[in-house]
């Protein structure tokens, strides 16, 4: 799945290795090295998860997290943190946090844990998203349709799990490209059209209920029949 994820950490090293694995895992990554510029992300940039370390300079990741969540800033937080007592955890969960990893942490259960705030923000429970007779697993990322297996491309994918994160509401072109691209991306690009061409060839090819639905004037919507 690759959604905007806001990666806020001082140890370079750490962050260099995070953020080429979630890009890996298909994620788009801004990080921040302080407080400060991290302040900066979570107010202007659209992300659907925020990972939080909790001994940053210039503004602490608790001081943070109060700051932006006074401020309405309602993006799910896992807070990354040295510390490991129960104080420090019911006091990042008070303040806002989502959710809490502890250092050191295996990066599958970072993914996991993403994931799971994923679901959990677009109201969705199970790891499988059923959509008519479509189903996305979303930790191996396979997708079947009335039983068959449809091989998607990862960008293909990428929108395919956003649009069911979204399903039945409708999705604006710069939403998707927000959510998928970089900030360095040319938004006036027309490469989500191509590939929602691409998935539509894919997924509601052969099918009489058509999934895949184009609003005109306003976006996507990935619909129940």
């Amino acid at each position: 799945m690759l959604m905007r994820i806001i990666l806020i950490e001082d140890e370079k090293q750490l962050a260099r290795i995070v953020k080429k694995g979630l890009e890996e895992a298909s994620y788009s990554v801004d990080v921040a090295y302080n407080g400060e510029e991290g302040l900066y992300m979570a107010e202007h940039f659209p992300a659907d998860v925020i990972i939080l370390d909790i001994m940053l300079p210039v503004i602490d990741g608790l001081s943070l997290l109060s700051i932006i969540r006074k401020k309405g800033v309602k993006t799910p937080v896992i807070l990354l943190t040295a510390k490991d007592t129960i104080s420090d955890k019911i006091k990042g969960l008070d303040t806002g946090a989502d959710d809490y990893l502890t250092k050191p942490f295996e990066f599958n259960e970072l993914l996991a844990r993403i994931r799971s705030l994923l679901r959990r923000k677009g109201d969705i429970k199970e790891a499988v998203i059923r959509i008519g007779d479509m189903e996305i697993n979303t930790a191996s990322r396979e997708v079947k349709r009335a039983g068959r297996a449809i091989p998607l491309s990862t960008k293909e994918y990428t929108i395919l799990e956003y649009l069911s994160y979204k399903k039945n509401t409708v999705v604006t072109r710069t939403d998707l490209t927000e959510h998928i691209y970089d900030e360095s991306f040319d938004t006036d690009s027309n490469i989500i059209d191509v590939y929602i061409n691409y998935l539509r060839n894919k997924i509601d090819s052969g099918f009489k209920n058509k999934l895949i639905h184009t609003i005109r004037g306003a976006g996507y919507i990935l619909k129940e029949p």
